[in-house]
């Protein structure tokens, strides 16, 4: 009768295995779902049938625990949204949906989860710096009501009301601020790159 070796007694395959998906586990316990609320955020508001969420985001992570399987990824947050949003356009492009303002959000999302050269790290620094100081030159009102919308995300309501102003002066100082943010930064107004 043969003696069984390491590599072909079944036992001690089954420990390396279950090790393995205990890391992977932990990992995805540790790693990737404190991402759900980020993810849930990005599935809301990149596709329109809201009952399609719940779904979506476990074929993300069905996704995501398959792929480490073969490697547990070194960042998991790119990792995530990269997949995330590679199923919404697989799912697009399946039901032969073109909804822009969801392709150009995706392309802005992967483009933000590649690794940037250093040629593209430059010029986003550089852009940073005359962004600030465009952002800096702004009235202090008109300056708040920006970052308040567009990088806080707040709406005209909320800035409003935290601001202690009418929506309709915070819709003032956001269109004056992004049209001053657009000539010191692009070096034209918003209306005239829009072709309006």
């Amino acid at each position: 009768m043969a003696k069984q070796t390491s590599d072909t007694n079944p036992e001690s395959a089954a420990r390396p295995a279950s090790k393995a998906r205990a890391e992977i586990r932990a990992w995805f316990i540790r790693e990737v779902l404190p991402l759900e609320a980020n993810l849930t955020h990005f599935l809301y508001k990149n596709w329109r049938n809201k009952s399609d969420i719940e779904d979506f985001r476990q074929e993300v992570y069905e996704n995501v625990l398959l792929a480490a399987e073969t490697k547990i990824p070194d960042r998991a947050k790119p990792f995530l949204f990269v997949t995330a949003r590679n199923l919404l356009i697989n799912r697009l492009q399946k039901e032969s949906i073109v909804a822009m303002e969801v392709v150009a959000d995706l392309d802005a999302l992967g483009a933000a989860a590649d690794e940037p050269g250093p040629d593209r790290s430059a010029f986003a620094r550089d852009m940073l710096r005359r962004l600030q100081t465009a952002l800096d030159s702004l009235p202090p009102k008109c300056r708040e009501a920006v970052v308040l919308k567009r990088i806080e995300g707040l709406s005209q309501r909320e800035i409003a009301q935290r601001m202690g102003i009418t929506e309709q002066s915070v819709a003032n100082h956001v269109a004056r601020g992004i049209g001053v943010l657009a000539e010191m930064v692009y070096g034209q107004t918003a209306d005239s790159r829009s072709g309006t």
